[in-house]
């Protein structure tokens, strides 16, 4: 069942703002956005992601994009794989590369560092827990420990916001609309 509490109930402000989103985009405005706008004072998920998707590391966008959809196909979260995947193929320009990784990890056109991590970033989001030696087996791979810390902070935020996507029910929207989202975070991040 859709939870409607943020269709409804919105500031004026925020109503005026979704308006304007429209107008500019002629598409509609994604849920993600309806929910971060919502109660932004509870949810603070912005800063947290934001920090996670943008903030300083090693991994490229197009990466840490990748592993946000990885992490939200692994909790079968069809709007997040939707939203990060169409981000993770703008950024890389490669719609073939991001579909086989979604498809199978195991043999996408990935280098190892990237499909090591992707793999525990997966056993993580399964499992609930990784070992020592499952982080070894990544820095035995080459991934530094910041590299691996990064990943982990794009897990806990996807992880949050699939099951956030899930209790809210988000529709994935046409591909329009993922597209023009997409193209806004890569353009502005997740503030």
């Amino acid at each position: 069942m859709r939870l409607a509490l943020f269709d409804r109930n919105q500031r004026l402000r925020t109503k005026a703002l979704f308006a304007l989103i429209r107008l500019v985009s002629r598409q509609p405005v994604l849920d993600a956005v309806r929910l971060a706008m919502y109660r932004p004072e509870f949810y603070g998920g912005g800063q947290l992601t934001h920090a996670a998707m943008r903030g300083p590391s090693t991994w490229s966008v197009g990466d840490r994009e990748l592993m946000a959809a990885f992490v939200s196909k692994v909790n079968q979260s069809p709007f997040c794989v939707a939203a990060h995947s169409a981000t993770s193929r703008l950024w890389f320009d490669d719609n073939a590369k991001v579909a086989a990784t979604l498809s199978d990890v195991t043999t996408a056109p990935i280098d190892e560092k990237l499909r090591a991590t992707l793999t525990l970033l997966g056993k993580l989001t399964l499992e609930h827990c990784v070992t020592p030696e499952d982080i070894q087996a990544v820095l035995a791979r080459g991934v530094s420990a910041d590299q691996i810390e990064d990943a982990l902070a794009v897990c806990l935020a996807f992880n949050i916001m699939d099951r956030l996507a899930d209790a809210f029910d988000f529709s994935v929207a046409n591909p329009a609309a993922i597209d023009s989202g997409a193209r806004y975070l890569l353009k502005r991040g997740y503030r």
